[in-house]
């Protein structure tokens, strides 16, 4: 009973430990974000397939809720991610499943180049820099690495960026754990300073 008990009790923590995690990385490198014009940046996942996976199906409704929660017509969708095998890019398959399978009739861009996420920063840059506010949506670790290499790369973009809706309490919750360990050793190149979750 007691064993049962203990491992009940680590399960629990664990799953805590991973959506405190999920959450704070979700909150860190955002700016002001002030203004009307917004873009949202769904990065892609390794996709070699000629369908679009469940790490990008997921991301992609993640896109859409985020424009949702903006309430703002217009706001442009951007997809970014190349090819990693012989098939159709990232941003493609994802645009197609937005626009097939979730009826997402906005605006949409795609960057069809990028094979990291440095490139994905580097390369949706020219699409960001008319608008006023940038959501960037992935996995909350990822996001943050992603933000991290915009104020890297443009620190006066940087402070557009405000929260996507990539992150919900209880949202792959079994996973989060997994998530939070695997985004410890990705994120272990950014600075203490590019962790801090904004006030």
């Amino acid at each position: 009973m007691r064993r049962r008990t203990g491992l009940a009790v680590a399960g629990a923590a664990a799953l805590a430990w991973g959506e405190w995690m999920n959450r704070r990385w979700s909150r860190a490198l955002l700016g002001d974000g002030e203004g009307t014009s917004s873009a949202v940046v769904v990065l892609g996942y390794r996709n070699s397939r000629a369908t679009v996976n469940l790490v990008n199906r997921w991301r992609v409704r993640a896109g859409i809720r985020s424009v949702a929660a903006d309430a703002a017509h217009g706001t442009c969708v951007i997809f970014s991610g190349g090819t990693t095998g012989s098939g159709p890019t990232e941003a493609r398959l994802m645009a197609d499943y937005a626009k097939s399978a979730l009826g997402f009739d906005g605006p949409v861009l795609l960057e069809e180049r990028s094979t990291t996420t440095w490139e994905n920063i580097t390369n949706v840059i020219p699409l960001i820099e008319d608008v006023d506010r940038i959501k960037i949506v992935s996995q909350p670790a990822h996001a943050l690495k992603a933000r991290a290499y915009l104020r890297r790369q443009r620190p006066d973009l940087a402070e557009r960026l405000v929260r996507a809706d990539d992150y919900r309490p209880g949202e792959w919750i079994v996973l989060k754990p997994l998530l939070a360990l695997y985004g410890l050793w990705s994120l272990r190149g950014l600075r203490p300073d590019e962790r801090k979750p904004a006030p």
